[in-house]
């Protein structure tokens, strides 16, 4: 079966979607179990976001500097360019999947370029399919974080790791999870300001789990290590405490933030009264509520999912990483988000199990390994909840949807006049997820409004939301140009 808009099908044994530390770690194990692999990626060099790196025509980033876990990288990396030179991996960066098919021949995979351009990428045609699209970040709505200068936490560290610069001067870091401290430490470490970090849980919600974080001590060698940087730069940390307003000046469509007020929150995320304070002199906030997995091309081949401790929608695998369907096999963030250690050991498992080394797949170390993990994933989840009390931080004017400017007094409307009260006719009655981001960044938040007060999305509501019938932006061109019987 030929692309039409390219007339060139790329042909394996093992198809790959994501180059971060999954699907890097699955190509690898693939090809050295001798499997021909294509891996498709939307970035340019490989890395995903946690490997996220200054363009290597540029910069040669061999030290590792503002990275944890560089030698598995550089590891993983070797074994990876070795594949290449072996002609066993096929590499096509800087290509989204626009829509993914199943036929009894195994799997075929429509491409389009990243950056726009005159014609589509190429088809990409598998026996079986190793999905690891990763993640993005959660992001819960608050009065004024509309404002220029607002980006989730996650951006931040992109904008660093891959320029070399800050996107600002003094940074206000909120939300809650271990990953605020990375992201706080990096930007100290690359001279600016943080103001503050606020988050809204407690270091008391990690006693109950303390036997699942002993199982991976190396995630208090890193706590450590953000500590002695918090400590040298002297950024305060504040637990138990939210962003409730960011502030800017300006005239309409020239605004941006200059600062923000927070507040102590109980357990359950409501505000107490009395314990507000305002940070002066911002230009960035950084939000960052834990992550969300890319869902849209499991969903897609019908994948079963479940809700994961943390509420997001996940993949449902067994030990071999294998999906509801067969030949399908899911690795990283989209079966839990868990760390990159973690999804490098799924990643090798699937890469090994999808080239039919099953033992590989089997063997006890990788399993308990995988084991451990996730049993501390699932311990940083239940210590570093959503509040279930955010909703009370919003006003009936703060903006939910940002694409299409839809407020939570909208969406509170519609749910309660219209029992609109799940993601997808949210998004029929108000247009809340309908623009540009498709609900990437605001679906969780437009969910949880539906389901009322303090309630947590269902799976029905984050699945509907997620399952789209093309999981990325494509052109017209491209759709015209399919034979009509692969359309």
């Amino acid at each position: 079966m030929n692309d039409t808009t390219t007339g060139r099908t790329e042909r394996a044994d093992v198809a790959i979607v994501g180059a971060g530390p999954a699907g890097l770690a699955a190509a690898v194990a693939a090809a050295e179990s001798g499997a021909a692999v294509v891996l498709v990626d939307a970035a340019a060099q490989p890395g995903g976001q946690f490997w996220r790196h200054r363009p290597e025509g540029i910069v040669q980033e061999r030290d590792g500097r503002g990275h944890h876990g560089w030698k598995t990288y550089l590891d993983l990396r070797a074994r990876f360019d070795a594949g290449r030179e072996r002609g066993q991996i096929t590499y096509l960066p800087g290509l989204q999947v626009w829509m993914a098919e199943k036929d009894d021949a195994g799997f075929t995979l429509r491409t389009t370029p990243t950056v726009a351009g005159p014609v589509g990428g190429p088809a990409v045609a598998a026996r079986r399919l190793i999905l690891s699209p990763g993640g993005y970040d959660r992001q819960l709505p608050v009065p004024g974080w509309d404002l220029p200068g607002v980006m989730a936490a996650g951006g931040i560290q992109a904008f660093l790791k891959g320029n070399g610069s800050l996107p600002g001067r003094r940074f206000v870091i909120a939300g809650t999870g271990p990953f605020l401290l990375p992201v706080a430490a990096g930007i100290a470490e690359a001279g600016g300001q943080v103001v503050a970090v606020l988050e809204s849980s407690s270091p008391a919600a990690w006693l109950p789990h303390l036997g699942a974080a002993a199982g991976v001590p190396e995630k208090a060698l890193e706590g450590a290590e953000y500590a002695a940087v918090f400590a040298r730069h002297r950024i305060p940390y504040r637990t138990r405490n939210v962003v409730t307003e960011v502030l800017g000046s300006g005239s309409r469509g020239s605004s941006r933030v200059t600062a923000v007020r927070s507040a102590k929150v109980d357990a359950k995320g409501k505000v107490r009264p009395g314990t507000e304070r305002g940070y002066a002199d911002v230009d960035v906030v950084g939000f960052g509520w834990g992550f969300t997995p890319q869902m849209e091309l499991p969903l897609s081949l019908g994948a079963e999912t479940r809700l994961d401790a943390d509420g997001s929608l996940v993949g449902v695998v067994n030990e071999r990483q294998e999906s509801s369907v067969p030949g399908l096999f899911l690795a990283g963030e989209v079966t839990g988000v868990g760390g990159a250690k973690l999804a490098v050991l799924e990643g090798l498992a699937a890469g090994a199990a999808a080239a039919a080394r099953d033992d590989a797949a089997r063997a006890a170390p990788g399993l308990h390994a995988m084991a451990r993990h996730r049993r501390f994933a699932e311990a940083m989840h239940r210590a570093h909840p959503v509040p279930a009390g955010w909703q009370e931080w919003l006003t009936p004017a703060t903006v939910v949807c940002r694409c299409e400017e839809v407020t939570a007094g909208q969406i509170t409307e519609a749910r309660e006049m219209l029992e609109a009260r799940d993601a997808r006719t949210i998004k029929s009655f108000t247009r809340a997820g309908m623009g540009w981001c498709q609900g990437r960044v605001c679906g969780f938040a437009a969910a949880c409004l539906g389901q009322g007060p303090a309630a947590p999305p269902s799976a029905e509501s984050l699945s509907s939301a997620a399952r789209r019938p093309l999981a990325a932006p494509v052109g017209i061109g491209e759709l015209a140009a399919l034979e009509p019987s692969d359309s």
